[in-house]
């Protein structure tokens, strides 16, 4: 196997550690560094995604309603993120709602608890990623949507990387900023084959909302943290694909 082919499959294995909790064989990940696996991030989302729509396809199979199958498919895939997402998006609406000034903000962001900002965010995205799929109904249109959005929402974080220096001199944010340039395209681009691939003319449109949405909370981020940290991405990421679940259904 060549240097380059062994870096790129180290990337895709660091990729899949940080966003997922599917093992994906051995401990090293030679040289990869979170900012240099950012192209393989759609990878590991649409994985997530696909995880999500079998699980939504299996549990219709079993004749039990769309209601039960939607909130199913939800907890599988939050089970194989490890919740990574929904932890940013608490954190940072716990920040940004408990303080005025940065500094507090960051401090409330490291606690581990969750306050009534964060549990509200919460709340409200697994009802819209809920409501999302019940809308979509069938499975044949659930399972291509949610791979698409798993890709893009994944690929959306290149905004905040690229954008915003890290808010924080440690942390997730810190070691995933400023991404090779050459990474953040080719996330972008793969999200967006994946999309094409799947939803064709139709993948315009959650597109345009997946990085819309990032576009609005890198600059939420940049307002109130002067930067971006890993509740920043994880918000960033799981904000995009709901409305990449929500565009789907139009």
């Amino acid at each position: 196997m060549g240097r380059a082919v062994r870096d790129r499959w180290d990337d895709f294995r660091l990729a899949m550690m940080l966003l997922t909790r599917i093992p994906t064989g051995g401990a090293g990940v030679g040289s990869a560094t979170f900012a240099r696996a950012l192209w393989a991030y759609p990878l590991a989302g649409a994985l997530v995604g696909s995880l999500g729509g079998l699980t939504y396809w299996g549990v219709l199979a079993a004749h039990l309603s769309p209601l039960v199958a939607a909130g199913l498919a939800v907890g599988v895939t939050m089970l194989a993120s490890g919740a990574l997402h929904e932890d940013g998006l608490a954190d940072l609406f716990d920040g940004i709602g408990g303080a005025r000034d940065r500094a507090r903000r960051l401090e409330i962001m490291r606690d581990s608890r969750i306050g009534t900002y964060g549990a509200a965010a919460l709340a409200l995205s697994l009802l819209l990623r809920w409501s999302a799929l019940v809308a979509l109904a069938a499975p044949a249109r659930v399972l291509p949507v949610w791979i698409a959005a798993g890709a893009l929402s994944r690929a959306a974080v290149a905004l905040p990387l690229m954008l915003l220096p890290p808010a924080r001199s440690d942390g997730l944010g810190a070691q995933a900023a400023s991404p090779p340039l050459w990474s953040a395209a080719t996330a972008i681009v793969i999200a967006l084959a994946i999309a094409a691939a799947l939803l064709r003319l139709d993948a315009a449109v959650p597109a345009t909302g997946a990085f819309a949405v990032a576009a609005i909370v890198t600059f939420i981020a940049w307002r109130a943290l002067g930067g971006q940290t890993g509740d920043v991405l994880g918000a960033c990421a799981l904000v995009a694909e709901i409305a990449a679940l929500i565009a789907g259904g139009g």
